[in-house]
């Protein structure tokens, strides 16, 4: 006879290899999009057209990555995106660093009020900012140009609250026995706080190089010449110009998502743990 601890057990034994194979099965069906697309990309022209779809080409061929390559440019729109990416993390982690560190360990009249009122702009969609911030970027000559799109992503309220969250944790005792040694304001930040950041900074550039990087809307809007073009913009040009080809299509689509996969397959961690950090309490 089977004691009630041992059916217990049991019963809970069989949930939990049910659960994991639903889990599992619908996470199939969310991977078969992505492994269409990867397969579609090695498939000869009008092969991917074929119902139903399939998923591994009959001829492996890397013709639709060749014209890429030779005839439509993909390279300079890649370096584009590069180096706009790339652009904003690095200054968006200076500017929301500093602005974090003064909100955490400075004192200073308003910051409360100040603090709050930034945090409250969070509500307002960014599309709404779009006009004013192009009618300025026109005033100020900086239209299809890197600065365009790195200006206005140089500081945002989510990178500033991210910081700030994790310095409060920072113990006070360390910036005052460094101020004690003589060590200047910027001595302790670039010195002292940013290698205690080390794990929010890492989360933040994760999630500011990912944004830049798939960002459609503001490169359209900013670039107008064709070789200041975005992958992501790029790439939607490319669909309307070669609407019956899908296999070029998935082509140019693999190449796009591969930085974003490397970067996340390597950062995944701290992706992860920020996720969290924004939970820290003072």
């Amino acid at each position: 006879m089977v004691t009630k601890p041992v059916k217990y057990r049991l019963r809970n034994k069989a949930l939990t290899v049910g659960l994991h194979a639903g889990l599992g099965v619908f996470s199939l069906f969310t991977l078969l999009p992505f492994l269409w697309m990867i397969g579609a990309s090695f498939m000869a022209s009008g092969e991917a057209s074929t119902f139903p779809p399939k998923l591994i080409p009959n001829h492996f061929t890397l013709e639709q990555y060749h014209l890429l390559f030779s005839r439509l440019n993909i390279l300079r729109y890649f370096l584009n995106s590069t180096v706009l990416a790339l652009g904003v993390t690095f200054i968006s982690l200076l500017v929301n660093s500093m602005a974090g560190f003064a909100f955490a360990k400075f004192k200073f009249p308003g910051k409360n009020q100040l603090f709050a009122f930034l945090l409250s702009s969070m509500i307002i969609p960014g599309q709404v900012t779009m006009l004013p911030v192009f009618l300025l970027l026109k005033k100020l000559g900086l239209l299809n140009s890197y600065f365009g799109i790195i200006l206005p992503g140089m500081a945002s309220i989510f990178g500033i609250f991210l910081i700030r969250q994790y310095m409060v944790g920072i113990p006070d005792s360390l910036i005052d026995a460094a101020r004690v040694d003589g060590a200047s304001d910027f001595f302790i930040y670039w010195r002292i706080i940013l290698p205690l950041a080390r794990p929010v900074l890492v989360t933040l550039a994760l999630f500011t190089f990912m944004g830049t990087w798939n960002d459609f809307l503001w490169p359209l809007i900013v670039m107008t010449r064709e070789e200041m073009y975005t992958l992501p913009v790029a790439l939607a040009i490319l669909m309307g110009e070669h609407a019956p080809d899908p296999e070029l299509m998935m082509a140019g689509a693999v190449i796009t998502i591969i930085p974003i996969i490397l970067v996340f397959l390597f950062l995944q961690k701290y992706y992860i743990q920020g996720i969290l950090i924004g939970g820290v309490k003072e």
